[in-house]
C-alpha cells in the first residue's frame, strides 16, 4: 500500500508537479501550525466551561496579556523566560479574577457570568493601552529559531513555526496525562459531573473551579507567548483572534476537547488553503468561455476571489455545522 504511493509522488515530480507538491505540503503545515495554536486558546475555554459552564469572553484577553508579560520579561531575561514565567502570571490573575469575581457573581447566574467576563475583557484591553500603549510592540521570535528549518524548492518552512507545533502537542499530552493518569485529573472529571458527591469526599470543590479556571487562562498564556511573536502583538489581538475560538468550541462541541482539537485543525487547514487561492467563480466562468459584463447583477460578487473571502469561511462552517449538528461535531451538549 506505501509503495504505490510513493510511486505516484515519484510520478508527479517528474511530471513537473513539484509546485503543486511544494503547495501541498506547505500548505498543509502552515495550517497544522496555525490549528494548533487555535487549540492551545480553545483548550483552556472547553475546560473553563466544561466544569463550570461559562462561555468566558475574556478569554482572548488572556492570550494578550501572555503575549504582553513575553515581551516585557524577554526584554529583561530572553525569550525563555518568558515562556515560562508568563503563563503562570496569566494563570495566577486568572485564579484571582475566579475567586474574587467570578465567584461572586456566580449565585446571580450564568448570565451574570457571561457580563462579567465581557465587561472584564474591555477593562484589560484599556489597562493593556495604558501600560505598553496602542501601537504594536515589538516581541520579536527569538534569534536562533529565527531561521528556516527547511527549503521545498522555493519556499522555505519557519523553524519557529515547527516550534509552535511541539510547543502545542506538548501541551495536549499534558492536558491527557493530567486528566486521565493523576488523582487532580480525577476530581476535575468527577466535580465535572456530580460535584455535591465530590465536596461530601472531602475535596474543596470552590478550589478546584478556580485551579481548572486558573489553568485555563494558563494556557491562552502559553499561546499568546508563541503566538504574540508569530503574527503580531498589539491591542487589537484579542478581538482578532476571540471570535474564532468561539466557532472553534461551538463546531468542535461545547466541552469537547477532542472536538475543539478537530475543529482547531480543520479552521487552521482552512483558512490557510484558502489565502493562497486567487479563484473567483468570474474566473471560472471565463476559463469556460463564457463572458460576464461588468454591468451584470451580482458581479461584485462573482469577482471575489477565494483567498478574499478566506476570513468568512470558518463563519460559514459554523452555520453548516449548527444547522445539520446543532451540538457540534463531539459535542453532548447542545448549542
Amino acid at each position: 500500500m506505501v509503495e504505490p504511493l510513493i510511486n505516484g509522488v515519484v510520478q508527479h515530480i517528474k511530471n513537473g508537479d513539484e509546485k503543486a507538491v511544494e503547495y501541498t505540503l506547505i500548505t498543509v503545515l502552515n495550517g497544522v501550525s496555525y490549528g494548533l495554536l487555535l487549540f492551545m486558546l480553545s483548550s483552556g475555554l472547553t475546560l473553563i466551561f466544561s466544569m463550570m459552564g461559562v462561555l468566558n469572553f475574556a478569554h482572548a484577553s488572556f492570550y494578550m496579556l501572555g503575549a504582553y508579560f513575553a515581551y516585557t520579561i524577554s526584554t529583561w531575561l530572553g525569550f525563555w523566560a518568558g515562556l515560562v514565567f508568563a503563563p503562570l502570571l496569566v494563570g495566577g490573575l486568572g485564579a484571582l479574577v475566579e475567586r474574587f469575581g467570578l465567584r461572586a457573581v456566580h449565585r446571580h447566574g450564568h448570565v451574570a457570568e457571561l457580563l462579567f467576563t465581557f465587561g472584564l475583557a474591555y477593562i484589560i484591553i484599556e489597562v493593556v493601552q495604558l501600560i505598553w500603549g496602542r501601537l504594536t510592540v515589538p516581541y520579536a521570535i527569538p534569534a536562533e529559531m529565527d531561521r528556516p528549518l527547511f527549503t521545498l524548492y522555493t519556499t522555505t518552512f519557519p523553524m519557529y513555526r515547527a516550534f509552535m507545533m511541539v510547543v502545542a502537542l506538548l501541551m495536549l499530552g499534558a492536558i491527557y496525562l493530567l486528566l486521565t493518569r493523576t488523582r487532580m485529573g480525577l476530581v476535575i472529571q468527577a466535580a465535572l459531573t456530580h460535584p455535591d458527591s465530590v465536596e461530601a469526599l472531602g475535596h474543596n470543590v470552590p478550589r478546584v473551579f478556580m485551579l481548572v479556571f486558573g489553568g485555563g487562562a494558563a494556557l491562552a498564556g502559553l499561546a499568546g507567548v508563541i503566538g504574540g511573536n508569530a503574527f503580531v502583538t498589539e491591542p487589537a489581538m484579542a478581538a482578532t483572534v476571540g471570535s474564532i475560538i468561539f466557532v472553534v468550541i461551538i463546531i468542535g462541541g461545547l466541552g469537547s476537547l477532542v472536538g475543539a482539537l478537530i475543529a482547531s485543525l480543520l479552521i487552521g487547514l482552512i483558512q490557510t488553503s484558502a489565502v493562497a487561492l486567487d479563484y473567483s467563480l468570474l474566473s471560472v466562468v471565463n476559463s469556460l468561455g463564457g463572458q460576464v459584463a461588468s454591468d451584470a447583477p451580482f458581479y461584485d460578487l462573482l469577482k471575489l476571489s477565494i483567498a478574499q473571502i478566506a476570513p468568512l469561511l470558518p463563519f460559514v462552517l459554523l452555520v453548516l455545522v449548527l444547522v445539520f449538528r446543532p451540538k457540534g461535531l463531539m459535542g453532548t451538549r447542545e448549542t
